[in-house]
């Protein structure tokens, strides 16, 4: 009989193997970081997502990258009727997806997987037709009029894909609704006050009928009013910043972006 070999040894084989799996996996992502679109790719993109032709040049160039390692490790499949998700589509729908991400680079969407994409509303039960959806098992639904008109007005504080994209950062932490991972405990305890404040601002406007520089959706839930809100901030900065201020910086703090300098 051949000689049984030691689990140890087994197990030391396997952390080697991971171990450079990971090293190549992390050397793949740094040089995809690196790439570029092109003058054309940007002008097209800027056109469709107007907030991208209004980015500063060093976030711009960061979040080429991110679309770049977005449109090559997360799936895209056409639903509805639409033919394919050409890759316009898919370089749009990575640039609004990425724009949250760009200064975050922790949070690159781990559990997500696959964005579906309809030609326009879908749905998928009596709850009605859904411009969007998010879900925590690795998809996010998308009708793609929905991303392009949103992406063509840039001032209107709507946008299906800053929407859903955002309700993927909240659904990665368990911890609750409207609160996603933050950098330190610290955070947790200003983000609950900032939030937990603000939202109950916002419900007593919305219950009284009284005009909201957030749309009245955001009132539904705190997950709701974080996307509600996360869309706010990156088309109505000065609005939001100007009716809530502590909950602006909070967001400015989050995305470590701010939008009022664009």
């Amino acid at each position: 009989m051949g000689k049984t070999i030691p689990i140890v040894v087994i197990l030391i084989a396997v952390f080697f193997c991971v171990h450079l799996l990971n090293r190549s996996r992390l050397k793949r992502r740094l040089n995809t970081l690196k790439l570029r679109l092109s003058a054309e790719q940007r002008r097209e993109l800027g056109e469709t997502f107007l907030l991208y032709a209004k980015l500063p040049e060093d976030i711009k160039d960061r979040l080429d990258g991110w679309i770049h390692l977005f449109l090559e490790e997360k799936g895209f499949e056409a639903c509805g009727g639409l033919d394919e998700v050409t890759p316009f589509m898919r370089r749009v729908i990575a640039a609004q997806a990425c724009l949250l991400i760009v200064n975050r680079p922790d949070d690159f969407y781990r559990d997500l997987r696959t964005i579906l994409v309809y030609p326009n509303a879908f749905g998928f039960d009596e709850n009605g037709v859904r411009l969007g959806e998010s879900w925590s098992t690795g998809s996010v639904i998308l009708s793609w009029a929905s991303v392009e008109s949103g992406g063509k007005n840039d001032e209107d504080g709507h946008d299906v894909s800053l929407h859903e994209f955002s309700h993927q950062l909240d659904q990665v932490n368990t911890a609750g609704p409207g609160l996603p991972f933050l950098d330190n405990r610290a955070a947790y305890g200003t983000w609950s006050h900032v939030f937990r404040s603000a939202f109950e601002v916002f419900c007593k406007k919305v219950e009284k009928g009284k005009p909201t520089v957030m749309d009245k959706y955001g009132a539904t839930n705190p997950a709701e009013f974080f996307a509600v809100a996360t869309e706010t901030f990156f088309e109505k900065p000065k609005q939001l910043e100007e009716k809530y201020p502590e909950l602006y910086e909070v967001l400015r703090d989050y995305y470590k972006l701010d939008p009022l300098k664009w």
